[in-house]
């Protein structure tokens, strides 16, 4: 049975893509803080629990990261900008994602094919960017960007057929985003689930190191 790893499996996306694996056959791990007390911005946490974890994986979803930061909304002007929120920011959506990512080449197999996926944000594109404002998030998901496509090489030289993207899921109709769109305008978690599954499950190794979005289109870095 083909295995699958899901960091921040208690999030409304998260615990969607554990069930949503479920259903599509693989045997699931879930990783989370409120479920395992993993908390990914410390490095002993992570090595801890990533560390525990024996055999490899054939999928893993990196479902983790915050918009909002000690209860304070992203930022709308330069004005507006603290150094903590940003410190904050880096920590939970690059730093985060970089500590897991360490433990990649060991949790991956080498002579099998093998996806890992980041979830990113589509305001973490610079070269998408048209709006401003929202500095700390956007520059956090721009540097978790780049982490997953320097760690897509990487990985590509001793695990052949692997797969190592950023993802964009959309907006889903969770708590991270209920302060900024109404439900109806977004999408279900197991819809969103579904589409990003659909996503990684038919990349091939060729197109590791790429950014793309819930219908797999590419975005532009």
């Amino acid at each position: 049975m083909a295995r699958a790893l899901v960091i921040g499996s208690s999030g409304g996306i998260g615990g969607a893509l554990l069930s949503g694996a479920e259903a599509r056959g693989f045997e699931v791990t879930g990783l989370s803080r409120s479920g395992d007390g993993l908390d990914i911005t410390d490095p002993g946490s992570v090595d801890l629990h990533l560390g525990a974890l024996e055999g490899t994986f054939d999928l893993i979803v990196v479902a983790t990261g915050a918009l909002q930061s000690g209860g304070r909304a992203p930022e709308k002007a330069l004005k507006q900008i603290d150094a903590a929120y940003l410190a904050a920011q880096f920590a939970v959506n690059a730093l985060g994602p970089a500590l897991i990512l360490k433990h990649a080449p060991r949790l991956m197999p080498k002579e099998t094919p093998a996806t890992l996926g980041v979830l990113s944000a589509r305001v973490g594109s610079i070269g998408d960017n048209g709006l401003g404002g929202w500095y700390g998030y956007r520059a956090a998901k721009a540097a978790a960007n780049q982490i997953v496509h320097t760690a897509a090489i990487e990985l590509a030289r001793t695990h052949k057929q692997a797969v190592c993207v950023a993802l964009h899921p959309g907006t889903v109709a969770t708590p991270f985003t209920a302060d900024f769109v109404s439900p109806e305008k977004a999408t279900p978690p197991a819809e969103a689930a579904g589409n990003l599954l659909d996503v990684l499950t038919g990349l091939s190794a060729s197109q590791t190191g790429g950014f793309y979005d819930y219908a797999g289109k590419e975005i532009p870095w």
